[in-house]
């Protein structure tokens, strides 16, 4: 029974698939901590294979700070339109308005540079392979802007 709660905690916490899961942790010797790695290793090969496709679908999403002084629009991009209304992509572009808003990163580039700032123990690139993993598309940061009064 602690191999399916396993699974399932593993799950919840990545996104992956179950098959992804089953075969990390029998690799791992059902390390939880050893799984976590090495599915986040298999997520970053995941989102490098996924470059090479075109992501023309996605969202334009809004950020106005609480005191109506820092607005973002963000254009995020994904491949199909599918992803690009799910709830999962949705607040992966509230979470990098977010960062854009509190970092004011001058470009695409470094914004994925910035190091993440609700984990600082990884970059903003790595939150990002972490969906690009999770929704199985390619995702690209287009573009954006920082309004601040």
């Amino acid at each position: 029974m602690a191999e399916i709660d396993d699974i399932k905690q593993l799950r919840e916490e990545t996104g992956m698939s179950m098959m992804d899961i089953k075969n990390v942790l029998k690799e791992s010797g059902s390390d939880l901590n050893e799984a976590r790695e090495l599915l986040r290793k298999r997520g970053a090969e995941i989102a490098h294979k996924k470059q090479e496709r075109e992501a023309g679908e996605g969202i334009v999403d809004v950020y106005l700070h609480s005191t109506g002084k820092t607005g973002v629009m963000l254009d995020l991009r994904c491949e199909t339109d599918f992803v690009g209304k799910s709830e999962e992509f949705k607040t992966l572009a509230h979470e990098l308005s977010l960062q854009i808003a509190a970092m004011d990163p001058e470009s695409p580039e470094e914004l994925l540079a910035q190091d993440y700032m609700k984990d600082p123990s990884k970059k903003v690139e790595g939150f990002l392979q972490e969906y690009i993993a999770k929704l199985g598309e390619k995702i690209v940061v287009e573009r954006f802007v920082r309004y601040q009064i």
